[in-house]
């Protein structure tokens, strides 16, 4: 269950930002002993995927704060995030060192699809909020909204790796907000169509 838990914050993290739980994770198995990742992840803590990352991160960070560009950047993540997300759950085990026999261990392909559906959800919440709010608050929204995803990415990610209960209540926060998010969005959608409804 605990590597469950691991495994669905750091996937669920990736939604919003795929580069935070992998610097997270890469860091944590380098400076310290609570990560062990086996040796087919291995090249996550090496220097140049660390370097690589925080340049992507920076990246991520900084154009998702900008107005009509983190859309396209949205785009781009529609691959990179589930992906991400996969290898995050894939990883879980190894990250919360767990008995090798366990049914992750014996079907990493379970955790892999995992990943990849519970940052794809994620991703697809946002992605679908983020140009109406953008409209509804003239772009001013953006840097916000972006902060706070960042935020809770970090979040979900350092209560994966080492409180892994927490990690129950930031879904459900996640899921409660991403669920506003799309009523909010619908609401908004009705009311611009008549709007932009053609004059005969």
């Amino acid at each position: 269950m605990i590597e469950v838990l691991t495994g669905a914050g750091l996937s669920a993290a990736a939604g919003l930002n795929a580069y935070v739980p992998f610097l997270l994770v890469a860091l944590v198995a380098r400076f310290t002993d609570i990560v062990a990742l086996p040796a087919g992840l291995a090249w996550m803590e090496s220097g140049w995927a660390i370097g690589i990352g925080s340049v992507l991160l920076l990246t991520e960070v900084v154009l998702d704060k900008i107005p009509a560009v983190d859309t396209v950047n949205d785009a781009v993540q529609t691959f990179i995030r589930p992906s991400m997300g996969g290898l995050m759950f894939a990883a879980s085990s190894a990250a919360r060192d767990v008995d090798q026999s366990s049914w992750m261990a014996d079907n990493p392909w379970v955790g892999v699809v995992l990943g990849i559906v519970v940052s794809g959800l994620v991703h697809a919440g946002k992605a679908t909020a983020r140009p109406a709010i953008d409209a509804g608050t003239l772009g001013a929204g953006a840097p916000v909204v972006s902060t706070v995803e960042d935020t809770a990415s970090v979040g979900l990610s350092l209560a994966a790796l080492f409180a892994p209960v927490l990690v129950i209540v930031g879904l459900v926060f996640l899921a409660v907000v991403l669920i506003k998010l799309m009523l909010v969005v619908r609401r908004w959608r009705r009311r611009r169509g008549p709007r932009e409804a053609p004059v005969a």
